[in-house]
């Protein structure tokens, strides 16, 4: 059976059924989980509940953060990278649960697969096409992520600045805390908000800095949190230290801008060799469209072009991977 140029509409229609069924699935998801969220933060603040003796501060943080629980609980402690995906999901400031991101990418391997197959009737080009489908959850997670970590670094040496004035205006380092997350914008306010309510409510201030290098996987984040940590064990003035660390990471950041403007044109040839097959294709089309349309005509025209799709993804992949120069 070839698949004829008017053909396509079943092929794409195919993939957004699919498409569409997952993300229905995974809707259904996050509203079951937050249900429970509900009902168990009802149980929590019931008057009459008995606490349990042995419940501490630290276990009502670990349990407030625990988004493993229902189906896929046991998870996270049997397997490591599970837990990872979560920290992940919360660095890119993606309210998912790790079993919505599962979902989601069996739905793309699913959805892309099944128009592969379609299109080519090759179950290898199908076979192809899906795992590269499943790589884009993850690839728009990492995008999430990038983005938010480039946001929060910008603002982040303005939040020490004002973190440094406060401490050297008198006040104590927790009320420092409270100034950044309520005169500095998202996502260092967010952060640096559940560092000073998760202190307030008795956790170490040490346990709360870690967890937020953990959530903010930056290099500058981790230098703040162990100087920090230095000062309180050593002593020393740390609002000279916090001065000296948000100049050190604006010169970073400057090095940094100065770094992707060298390595624009690298970006900007990527960008042209993954739209130039595509663009020519119209053009040849447009003026010769019974050259163009043996391609999809023909069944090995047909895995000719997933083949070089998937060569093109990857390539454009590749040149990012190059000029990305970490500084």
């Amino acid at each position: 059976m070839e698949i004829q140029p008017g053909q396509w509409i079943p092929v794409l229609l195919a993939f957004a059924a699919v498409a569409l069924m997952v993300l229905t699935l995974a809707l259904l998801w996050e509203w079951v989980r937050e249900r429970s969220r509900h009902r168990e933060l009802k149980r929590r603040m019931d008057p009459g509940r008995k606490s349990s003796g042995g419940e501490t501060i630290d276990d009502l943080f670990k349990r407030s953060d625990d988004r493993g629980g229902g189906l896929f609980g046991s998870f996270t402690e049997r397997l490591p990278h599970i837990y990872d995906l979560q920290i992940l999901l919360d660095q890119a400031d993606l309210r998912w649960h790790f079993g919505t991101f599962i979902i989601l990418t069996i739905g793309a391997v699913a959805a892309f697969g099944t128009a592969g197959w379609l299109f080519t009737k090759f179950s290898l080009v199908a076979i192809g096409t899906g795992l590269l489908g499943g790589t884009f959850p993850y690839l728009f997670v990492r995008w999430k992520k990038r983005k938010r970590m480039t946001a929060f670094l910008e603002r982040f040496p303005d939040a020490i600045d004002l973190l440094g004035r406060s401490i050297r205006a008198g006040h104590a380092f927790s009320t420092g805390l409270q100034m950044v997350a309520e005169e500095t914008g998202e996502p260092v306010a967010g952060e640096f908000r559940r560092v000073f309510e998760e202190q307030k409510f008795g956790l170490p201030l040490d346990e709360t800095l870690f967890g937020l290098a953990d959530r903010i996987d930056l290099v500058d984040v981790q230098i703040f949190v162990t100087a920090v940590l230095i000062q309180r064990e050593v002593g020393g003035n740390l609002a000279e230290i916090l001065d000296t660390l948000a100049d050190t990471i604006r010169e970073r950041f400057v090095i940094e801008r100065q770094v992707r403007v060298y390595t624009a044109q690298g970006r900007l040839t990527g960008y042209l060799l993954a739209v130039l097959p595509l663009a020519l294709a119209f053009v040849i089309y447009t003026f010769n469209a019974e050259y163009i349309t043996i391609l999809v005509e023909e069944p090995i025209g047909r895995v000719l072009i997933a083949m070089a799709a998937v060569m093109q993804i990857l390539g454009f992949f590749t040149i990012r991977r190059i000029v990305d120069i970490k500084v």
